[in-house]
């Protein structure tokens, strides 16, 4: 059995993410198609997906809601974080054998990702972590580029006469989220004022990165297609919540970034 992320046993981490969904039940069978991710539980209209037992992504139907406007504020992608290089390796042959789109695929120094979108336009991560020990730090900041992927090394790390992919393996979390706001600065005050997490790295003005417990981050914000965007539509649909599990609380608490983006927060380890 494969060992938690790293990301999941800093004081604070990501949870799971909420997506508000013109089609909940066409976007389910995405994720579990695509992302392999259960369907663990339905009620009240809402569909949760996760890992194992571990929920991860929870699509709120509202078949009412405009379409997300990628210039507004919101998701930029959701980041899923499976346990380990190999387990990249299968995704990346079960993407090929059924002719998954993929949009981009680096390397970044700290992580390998693969990108896509799904139905509805909510951006995707789908990487694996290096080690730890092997990331490049100067003082407080990180070394991260994006560079090539070099897909055939990862393909390689798939042990021979491997059963494939099984979906999501167990100990699959969200490793991080990356969101879309009006000014990178302004939500790197709000993360370190309500969270304490550090920065870690920054892209010019335009993008900043974030964690807790010196991971490479738990939270991205860049203002690529958003830069001057005000308060999110709530009748849009896309990101509806982040949910942050965190040591350092010890009852449930509900808070909006300057965008109206929720952020829940729940106690406990992971």
């Amino acid at each position: 059995m494969s060992e938690l992320p790293f990301a999941a046993t800093t004081p604070v981490s990501v949870s799971r993410v909420g997506l508000k969904a013109r089609d909940a039940e066409n976007l389910a069978a995405y994720y579990r198609a695509v992302v392999g991710l259960q369907e663990l539980s339905r009620a009240e209209g809402a569909i949760t997906l996760g890992a194992a037992n571990r929920p991860l992504l929870v699509l709120e139907q509202d078949a009412s809601a405009k379409p997300d406007d990628p210039r507004s504020a919101g998701l930029f992608h959701t980041a899923f974080l499976l346990p380990s290089r190999a387990d990249l390796g299968r995704w990346i042959n079960h993407a090929a054998a059924n002719r998954i789109g993929i949009e981009g695929a680096s390397d970044h120094l700290v992580s390998e990702a693969l990108y896509l979108t799904d139905p509805e336009g909510n951006g995707i991560e789908i990487y694996s972590d290096r080690r730890p020990q092997d990331w490049k730090w100067n003082g407080d900041r990180i070394a991260m580029a994006t560079e090539r992927l070099n897909l055939p090394a990862v393909v390689a790390s798939v042990p021979a006469g491997d059963a494939g992919w099984q979906g999501a393996p167990e100990n699959t979390i969200v490793g991080h989220v990356h969101l879309r706001v009006g000014r990178p600065e302004e939500a790197e005050a709000w993360w370190h004022d309500e969270f304490g997490f550090d920065t870690v790295a920054k892209y010019g003005g335009q993008a900043v990165f974030l964690s807790s417990g010196h991971y490479h981050h738990h939270i991205g914000a860049n203002a690529w297609h958003s830069a001057g965007a005000g308060r999110r539509d709530p009748a849009r649909s896309g990101l509806a919540w982040v949910e942050m599990r965190s040591d350092n609380v010890k009852a449930e608490t509900v808070r909006e970034d300057p965008w109206g983006t929720v952020i829940r927060t729940v106690p406990g380890k992971a």
